[in-house]
């Protein structure tokens, strides 16, 4: 289905999730790595307006931002759904992705980044919001099929 290009970091968890998308749907694809120090002019080029990583170009055309992109991947290859087909059951895991997104990465990472005074609070707020993604997944298994 055309040329797939991945533009990212390896340590990267955002990139990383595109990857595992786009394998999960056996579509081949070639990966760029970006130096997040030194923005390469290909970045610069398919994400002029945020200038960050991951974007996924497809035909030459760009999609950028994580779940974004992994909306995209699972509309153009309908094959393997990401996404459960029931809307309730799409819109709470919408609402889940975002959570870890917008509460437990951010919280992880200004954590990591407080300075001495703040720290205590900072990784309080991130063990909280890891705590709800630990009770939300207890007793289940990785993958596991309904009954």
């Amino acid at each position: 289905m055309g040329e797939v290009k991945v533009i990212g970091a390896s340590l990267s968890s955002f990139c990383c999730r595109i990857e595992w998308a786009l394998k999960l749907k056996g579509v081949e694809y070639e990966y760029i790595e970006e130096d997040s120090r030194n923005k390469s002019p290909i970045l610069l080029q398919y994400n002029p307006v945020h200038k960050k990583i991951p974007v996924l170009v497809h035909n030459g055309k760009p999609v950028a931002e994580s779940l974004v992109i992994l909306e995209y991947i699972d509309e153009t290859w309908q094959e393997n759904p990401l996404l459960p087909k029931d809307p309730l059951e799409k819109s709470t895991a919408r609402f889940w992705a975002r959570f870890v997104d917008e509460k437990c990465i951010l919280s992880a990472w200004d954590a990591c980044r407080a300075e001495e005074h703040e720290k205590e609070r900072a990784v309080e707020s991130a063990q909280e919001s890891l705590g709800i993604i630990d009770k939300l997944i207890e007793g289940k298994k990785f993958l596991e099929e309904k009954p």
